[in-house]
């Protein structure tokens, strides 16, 4: 096949030489969109970008030196014009693609905000409140479910909750103590400040001055007032002959220290109480602790009245052809 013409060759002299070893072209365009080719660039630490398969490295090294000027092979011509005609492409590509690098920086950030939210997911932890976010108070907690097994069965393991509350009132002092079982993932100083309140509420033991209830963290409470998983609850009511695997409920465990509060009940409430969580946990404290200090097992008598406090309200409201309303308080009038 004939060679190019003899003028073509000649017009690139010693002094023109475009063959000379220098920076190729390919280098400059790599220069000119590295931010939205390397991909790797934008994405978090230890994140491998899909696109990141070795295609786009640079090339290396230096072109091959080759004999004369006018001893070049057309093949030559023709790499170096195609080499051209791709940097023009490419520099065309990244004058168009307005916004392209804060595109893939989006891209990048939301991957890394994603990962992050599925990471916290799978701890099974919720993705961090933001900044700013106005914290819940008492009673919007205790108005929440939160979740919890029906057949869950913790380590038997107990955290004392730290700090004291000193009991209001001039009448009988009870101490108590609040642990919690390791591992239930429920607020274990909201469940203490819940006893504390409940208790000492007019409504409630305390009545008219009667008795008062401080919770203290060290020494010898006169009962300690625990926060377990069901089955925990069970093995602990068991010491006093009690089964509370029948409906699922909590129990005084009167051979033992313990009123034992089962989580399963104080995370997710009852049927006969429906939405009313925050009434529900009132009933479970004082119905428990009325257990300890000596009160048994009572029934409303009028239809349409309110269930007195000691009644099985987990289990029933209505019996005997009565209808019976939910109450957690003993003296609910006051």
């Amino acid at each position: 096949m004939p060679g190019p013409r003899q003028e073509y060759l000649e017009a690139f002299d010693e002094e023109d030489d475009v063959f000379a070893p220098r920076t190729p072209a390919s280098a400059h365009a790599a220069d000119a969109y590295a931010s939205v080719t390397d991909w790797s660039a934008g994405a978090p630490a230890g994140i491998r970008s899909d696109d990141d398969d070795g295609d786009d490295a640079a090339p290396t090294g230096t072109p091959a030196p080759v004999k004369g000027a006018k001893g070049r092979t057309f093949t030559g011509i023709a790499a170096a014009a195609v080499t051209t005609v791709l940097a023009v492409l490419v520099a065309g590509q990244v004058t168009d693609d307005s916004g392209g690098a804060d595109v893939q920086s989006q891209s990048a950030t939301d991957q890394a905000r994603d990962l992050r939210d599925s990471s916290s997911r799978a701890n099974g932890r919720a993705p961090a409140p933001h900044a700013g976010a106005k914290p819940l108070t008492y009673d919007e907690k205790m108005g929440k479910t939160y979740p919890l097994g029906a057949t869950f069965k913790g380590s038997g393991k107990f955290d004392a909750v730290p700090g004291i509350a000193q009991g209001p009132g001039t009448g009988q002092k009870f101490t108590y103590r609040v642990d919690v079982e390791q591992g239930l993932g429920l607020d274990a100083e909201l469940f203490a400040e819940a006893v504390q309140k409940t208790l000492n509420d007019q409504r409630s033991w305390a009545h008219n001055g009667a008795r008062t209830f401080e919770r203290i963290y060290s020494g010898k409470p006169d009962f300690v007032i625990t926060l377990a998983s069901p089955g925990t609850t069970a093995d602990w009511c068991a010491k006093s002959g009690l089964d509370t695997t029948v409906d699922n409920v909590s129990c005084d465990s009167a051979a033992t220290e313990r009123v034992m509060i089962n989580a399963y009940r104080w995370a997710q409430g009852s049927e006969t109480y429906g939405d009313k969580i925050h009434a529900y946990r009132q009933m479970l404290i004082n119905h428990e602790v009325g257990h300890r200090l000596g009160y048994g097992h009572v029934t409303c008598d009028k239809d349409g009245g309110l269930a007195p406090v000691m009644q099985q309200q987990t289990k029933f409201l209505d019996h005997d052809g009565i209808r019976c309303r939910a109450n957690p308080w003993p003296y609910p009038g006051s």
